[in-house]
This record gives C-alpha cells, structure tokens and sequence, in this order.
C-alpha cells in the first residue's frame, strides 16, 4: 500500500484469491483508525514472496487457494516470521471446518467463518465486525504480552470494547478455594480455546463430575472440535443435544449457535438448549451456561476461564463465586488473547491464575476435594 502505518497502527496482509473479498475487507480494516493494511495476495506463494517487504503483524489467510493454499502457506508464513499471528478465513462448510481446526493445531491463533457468495459478504455486518474485532484483540494482545503498545488513536470503533486485559499481575486478589467437593466442571473459552481445551483436557486425564463447555464457535465447528477432543484426550466429548441427561465423566460441548444450560428434571440433571439473544455478542455464551449451573450445583461448582477475548463470563461469575463456588483463570502469558480470563482475574474472582500447563493438574488436585 502506498501511504504509511502511522504510530501504533496495527498491520495486516489480507490473502485471499477473491479480489471483490480482499477488496471488501481492505475497505473495512481501513476504514478502522487502529489497522493499517500494510498488502494484499492472490494465493499463499505471492503472500511469502512478499512477506518481509509488508512485515504484517497478522496475516488474514483463506483456504481454498490455488497455486498454494492456505494450510500450505501456514507453517512457511511462521518459517519467515515466528511471531506473526494468522486469522483463517473460510466458507461455513464440514471440511473448511476440519481445515481450520488442523490451522489452529498448527499455530493459527483463531478463524472467521466467511459468508458462502461475495453478495452475502458485503452485506454482512456480522462477518465485519468479527474480522475487525479479531484482528485488532490478537494484535493487540501479543503487543501487550511482548511488552508493546497498544494503539491509542482517535476514531477507533471497538477499540475499547475488544481490547485484552492490561496485566495487572501483581495486583490481582485471590480468593480462598470452596470447602465444597466440586460436583461440575464448567469451561468458558474463546480465542485460542480449541488448543487451550485440548491441554487442559489431556493433562486432566479423567473426571468424576459431569464437565460443561462452552466454547464461541459457529456450527459444524463445535461438532468437529468434540470429535477432535474425543479422539485426542481420555475424555469423551459430544456436542450436547436437548434433554442429555448429565454423566459423570462426560464432556458436553456447546453447540454452535445455541446457549446451553442445565435444569433438573425428574431428579436429573438435564441439557437444555435454546436460542435466546446472544450475550456479550455471543451464542453460545458462558452467561447462561454458568447461571443455570449456579441454581442446579451452587457451591459445588468449579469454574475455569481460558484464552479468549472480551469479557463473556464476567457477569455470572460474580454470582458463581458469592454462591460458593470456585473461579480459575488462564494466566496472560499462555493466553492468545487475555480478554476473558484477564476480566474475571482482574476482578478479584479467582481462587488461581495458572499457565495453561498447569491447570488441567490443579482442576485434577481440585476435583479430589479440600485437603483435610
């Protein structure tokens, strides 16, 4: 591009073999006072070839390509550049899906589900908002983690709304952890949660609770990251269905699109789905996850926020801790983006704040009850 980044300004190489989508996108990040499209390429070979002429902090990277694709062009865009971030971008469909969670496997911090036609891609307010916001929380996250600045011009839209956490470490309150044996596992997560859920799960091992999971994702997303988490960890992990009774052991998911909550019927614990209003932009949503989960388990719930931007969960965490109940969080350094579990840390609510190495260990030592 032809006029310079100014100060802070955060840069981004759009690479897509659509010219009408990177067009499109081009207008909209450049329309947003924090981003400067710093260039633009047809396929993954042209992006590489001028990858250290344009130095973008994030790269937005479709799939389907030709001459080299994106899930080619991805470990070669970190041979060049270690530290540069990748935003996928991908028509709604069952393999773009599979592609895109074997992108985040391999390094991408997170996705944007495209709309199927550029028609339905212009008048998409929804797909907009979500590249803007992404990139702006991921760039702005790792400027924080790494000692950088976040960009403090005028104009800027979501600015104040998408932007991670400032550490605050050493300030951060502890709670004591509850007395109560911990009768559920409730998970909220977003940015980087597909790799951060594979970690926890794996180093958990098992569970003698019921664990609940709401990840933000699109549908047929959540399908696939249940069966990957199935087939990756101890753990199996369905994408929950109305009426599932809750197990001991089992990992219910989310699904896409829809805000999963727990009732009693019968004298069981029951999945009950529904499609209300998003909260904090999102469906599903941790809020009325962990709501209903307050009036069904109290004091006996054990709650962990992972990697993920803004703020969902905040609300009815407050709630979970004055019933009783126990707060984790992600730690900044391990998160790709500090948002959510730096809102609930630095709000005093959490009884620990870990590396994501090491809370699959402390849920293991939790779930065994308060040490006599």
């Amino acid at each position: 591009m032809s006029d310079k980044v100014r100060s802070g300004q955060y840069r981004v190489m759009i690479v897509d073999d659509s010219a009408v989508i990177r067009g499109l996108m081009s207008t909209w990040l450049g329309a947003e006072p924090a981003i400067k499209v710093v260039g633009t390429a047809g396929n993954g070979e042209m992006a590489l070839a001028s990858m250290q002429r344009y130095d973008p902090e994030i790269i937005i990277l479709d799939i389907e390509m030709p001459v080299m694709d994106g899930l080619t062009a991805l470990p070669q865009f970190f041979k060049i550049n270690p530290k540069v971030k990748v935003l996928m971008a991908s028509t709604l469909t069952k393999r773009n899906a599979e592609i895109s969670m074997k992108a985040l496997s391999m390094g991408a911090s997170d996705y944007v589900s495209k709309p199927e036609s550029n028609r339905e891609v212009a008048a998409s307010m929804s797909f907009q908002e979500d590249v803007v916001s992404k990139v702006i929380s991921i760039v702005a996250a790792n400027r924080l983690r790494n000692g950088g600045e976040i960009f403090k011009g005028e104009g800027s839209r979501v600015q104040d709304q998408f932007i991670p956490q400032k550490s605050m470490a050493r300030s951060i309150e502890k709670r004591r952890f509850s007395k109560s044996k911990p009768s559920v596992l409730a998970i909220g997560s977003s940015t980087g949660g597909p790799q951060a859920l594979l970690q926890v799960l794996t180093d958990l091992g098992e569970a003698d609770v019921p664990v609940l999971i709401t990840q933000h994702m699109p549908p047929t997303f959540t399908n696939i990251l249940a069966k990957h988490l199935t087939v990756a960890t101890n753990f199996t992990c369905k994408e929950a269905e109305d009426g599932d009774v809750l197990e001991a052991g089992m990992a219910y998911l989310a699904p896409g699109d829809n805000h999963m909550t727990v009732v009693e019927r019968g004298g069981r614990k029951v999945i009950a789905l529904n499609q209300d209003p998003p909260e904090n932009y999102c469906r599903p949503s941790v809020e009325p996850m962990m709501r209903s989960l307050i009036k069904v388990y109290g004091s006996g719930i054990f709650a962990v926020i992972l990697t993920g931007m803004g703020h969902d969960g905040l609300e009815s965490c407050k709630k979970l801790v004055e019933a009783g109940g126990s707060l984790i969080a992600q730690d900044e350094e391990t998160s790709v983006v500090w948002g959510m579990p730096g809102a609930v840390s630095t709000a005093g609510l959490c009884s620990g704040v870990y590396p994501l190495n090491k809370i699959g260990g402390e849920i293991k030592q939790k779930l065994m009850g308060p040490a006599k």
